[in-house]
């Protein structure tokens, strides 16, 4: 398995790189299929420099999903060890649910008429968690650190291009990239969804009635 590894504002020595081989030892012994394994090493410095921070963010490509996972330490080594058992977890949980899927086939079923999915652990979102989705307003920092009201807390946003893929490969999808939900259309409705983890095993599912426009045809 390659390994790349990248500093943002921070240089990485020849100790970091073979702390980083062994590390790799154990996550191809989890993921024998994987081919490459990137590590980004970003430092950071807070306001008036009095506190800084490495953040280590690992990507896990191969056949299949990527795989992520993040962690951040004072010392850039703690945050590696950290982010490598988070990786390490997402790996064996999606390993348990792909032996649990042959023991106890998924028969999910979707009622158009109702609304309903039987035979997988889901459950609708309630009217109330819906409408509060739907009209919750969060705001995002923008500002500079001098300005009154400046608050540390930031809020990262992202985009991404659309997937269709039914709700079951979606909660598949969420365990391997280790979030606790994640944003699809869903194939049989094309309405835009969302699953997220509940307690366990168990999962929920929330969808938006407007339907999504398919992607344009070259």
């Amino acid at each position: 398995m390659e390994t790349s590894i990248v500093g943002v504002g921070v240089g990485i020595t020849d100790r970091f790189r073979s702390v980083v081989e062994d590390k790799a030892a154990r996550i191809e012994h989890l993921a024998p299929r994987a081919q490459r394994v990137d590590i980004k090493v970003t430092h950071r410095a807070y306001h008036n420099g009095r506190m800084e921070d490495e953040t280590v963010e690992l990507t896990l490509t191969g056949k299949g999903p990527l795989v992520r996972a993040e962690a951040t330490d004072a010392d850039k080594f703690a945050a590696l060890d950290m982010a490598v058992d988070k990786l390490c977890e997402q790996l064996r949980r999606a390993k348990d649910k792909r032996v649990d899927a042959r023991n106890h086939p998924r028969g999910a079923k979707f009622e158009k008429g109702s609304g309903e999915l039987s035979g997988i652990d889901l459950q609708p979102a309630s009217l109330d968690v819906m409408r509060a989705v739907a009209t919750g307003e969060i705001p995002i920092i923008t500002g500079n650190e001098d300005e009154e009201g400046y608050t540390p807390v930031v809020i990262r946003t992202k985009e991404f291009d659309p997937e269709w893929m039914p709700v079951e490969e979606a909660v598949d999808r969420m365990e391997l990239v280790g979030h606790d939900f994640f944003l699809f259309i869903d194939a049989r409705t094309d309405h835009p969804s969302v699953v997220y983890r509940r307690k366990g095993w168990d999962y929920g599912v929330i969808s938006l009635t407007a339907q999504s426009a398919p992607a344009a045809v070259a």
